[in-house]
C-alpha cells in the first residue's frame, strides 16, 4: 500500500480525537510502522492491522486499500491496551 491518498471517515476521525489522536500519527505509523495483520478477505478491501510508534507511544492503525479507487481508507486509529496485548503490541494475549 502506497498511502499516497488517505481518506478518514467523519466516524474514525471522532475517535481518532476522543483518543487524541491526529492526522499526522496516522500517517506517521503507515510511513514508519509494521504490518503485524493482515485481513486479506475483508470486505469491500483488504486492509491490515499496523503498528508503529508516535513519540514513544504504541498506536495499531487499520487501513484498508481500494486499489480501484487509488485510496487507503483509515478504519480506526488507537492506542493498544497492554491488558490485551502482548508487550510487544503485535500479538494479542491468549
Amino acid at each position: 500500500m502506497a498511502y499516497d491518498r488517505l481518506i478518514f471517515r467523519v466516524h474514525t476521525l471522532r475517535k481518532m480525537f476522543e483518543r487524541h489522536i491526529t492526522e499526522e500519527d496516522v500517517r506517521h505509523v503507515l510511513q514508519t510502522g509494521e504490518v503485524i495483520r493482515a485481513y486479506p478477505d475483508d470486505t469491500p478491501y483488504p486492509s491490515v492491522l499496523m503498528l508503529g510508534r508516535c513519540e514513544g507511544r504504541p498506536l495499531h492503525v487499520v487501513v484498508a486499500d481500494d486499489n480501484e479507487g487509488a485510496q487507503t481508507i483509515v478504519i480506526t486509529a488507537y492506542e493498544p491496551d497492554p491488558s490485551v496485548w502482548e508487550t510487544d503490541f503485535k500479538r494479542k494475549k491468549t
